[in-house]
């Protein structure tokens, strides 16, 4: 019997039906939620994730304004523009797409961004926010994604064992401290952790998280658990998308688990979406 497939497509059509409903009592006040994606150079997987908010935001009602700034831009210009984007009041959320090129200071422009902007929860205040399970910023969409499958699907985690294999600041911890404030009990496990296999079979959910294609594979994995796979990338071999998970031994094991390309990564943009109009609503109460 093969597993469940916790499918993103519904999960992000639930969230875009409530976010249209918000942008729309916004836009009666004459508020119009405006997400501004501030992008330097032309990256394909930055085009490609920006092609997709666009769509979505379109849909669900969100203004989007591009600044695009050329691979070379000087970094007085660059500041000048995230701070413009900072102090504009018609502009409720900003998409910074990271890495910037070398020579522009990556840390000081994720420390420059305004927590309450921050829709893709890269700030060390958005963090903090995850952290300390306050409305603090936003989560990184990613991480709420998995959270937003786990809704969904109605899967509940209090109790559960969870294993997270990656401690990056995108995925693993944040989904490890959403996850703890669900009651789960957290093992997050990196590159350091001895005999990741046996830890992640002693897993009710698996968060795959590694940035390694198919690299978690039936060692890993015992009947009846939940895999969520956050992992996308090209396999040439295959020639076909792929996560961190080998799909065909997870979906002969695993009570349910999230298929790539079709899962996570089909919710993020309405994630963030849910966040642009989420600070668009905060703004207004602000005022």
């Amino acid at each position: 019997m093969s597993a469940e497939l916790l499918k993103g497509a519904p999960v992000a059509a639930a969230l875009s039906e409530t976010i249209k409903k918000d942008t729309a009592a916004l836009r009666e006040r004459g508020i119009v939620p405006t997400l501004a994606i501030l992008r330097v150079g032309a990256r394909a997987d930055d085009l490609s994730y920006e092609r997709g908010a666009m769509k979505r935001a379109a849909a669900v009602g969100i203004e989007v304004r591009n600044v695009v700034l050329p691979e070379d831009v000087d970094s007085g210009t660059f500041f000048a523009a995230l701070e413009a984007l900072n102090e504009d009041d018609a502009v409720h959320g900003i998409l910074l797409f990271r890495p910037l090129p070398k020579h522009l200071d990556g840390e000081k422009a994720r420390q420059m961004l305004l927590p309450s902007k921050d829709v893709d929860g890269c700030t060390d205040g958005s963090l903090a926010g995850v952290f300390t399970n306050t409305a603090l910023g936003f989560p990184p969409c990613t991480a709420q994604a998995a959270m937003e499958i786990l809704h969904y699907y109605k899967i509940p985690v209090s109790g559960m064992r969870a294993v997270i294999i990656g401690r990056s600041l995108v995925i693993g911890r944040p989904v490890a401290m959403m996850l703890m404030h669900e009651n789960a009990t957290i093992t997050v496990c990196h590159t350091r952790t001895k005999d990741v296999p046996a830890a992640a079979r002693e897993a009710d959910l698996i968060i795959a998280a590694s940035g390694q294609m198919e690299s978690i594979g039936r060692e890993y994995l015992r009947e009846g658990q939940i895999v969520i796979d956050v992992g996308i990338g090209w396999n040439e071999e295959k020639q076909k998308l792929c996560g961190d998970v080998c799909f065909e031994e997870a979906e002969a094991l695993a009570a349910a688990v999230t298929p790539v390309p079709g899962g996570v990564g089909s919710v993020t943009t309405a994630v963030l979406c849910r966040h642009v109009a989420d600070a668009a609503m905060k703004a207004a109460a602000a005022k």
